[in-house]
């Protein structure tokens, strides 16, 4: 199962001054509800077209326009969370409000089982181009 479980955050290289430049943070909540996998339903580019439609790239932050998926939080809210957990949640997650919107245990297993054998797929490239570097550096010696 591949779920997003992290956000995004998009900060500007600013000169330092007392006050804070960011006085919003635009947040785009991509993983509510959304169930990508591997195999059957992975991630694609046209999926995050929404996104990019709303961040407005090469567009001032003032035009962008608030959507259910897409929220601005002021400085203030931001700073009054618990340690400033930039953990942000607005959305109700269907899947885990309603035991019927469960997938069905197979396909979970099976998902389970596809992750991984891919990320065993990813160590074993690792391991051999860790390797690979290992056994050049030797000849170099």
């Amino acid at each position: 199962m591949v779920r997003g479980q992290a956000n995004v955050l998009f900060f500007e290289r600013k000169r330092a001054c007392e006050e804070s430049y960011t006085q919003k943070l635009w947040v785009y909540d991509f993983r509510t509800n959304r169930h990508f996998t591997l195999k059957q339903n992975p991630q694609r580019r046209q999926h995050l077209q929404d996104f990019v439609d709303c961040y407005l790239p090469g567009k001032e932050s003032a035009e962008r326009v608030e959507t259910e998926c897409f929220r601005a939080f002021s400085y203030d809210e931001l700073i009054a969370r618990d340690k400033v957990n930039l953990d942000i949640t607005w959305l109700k997650d269907a899947s885990q409000e309603d035991a019927d919107s469960l997938l069905p245990p197979e396909v979970i297993a099976q998902e389970i089982v596809d992750d991984l054998q891919a990320a065993h797929a990813e160590f074993a490239a690792i391991a051999e181009a860790l390797g690979s570097r290992s056994k050049d550096r030797a000849v170099e010696a």
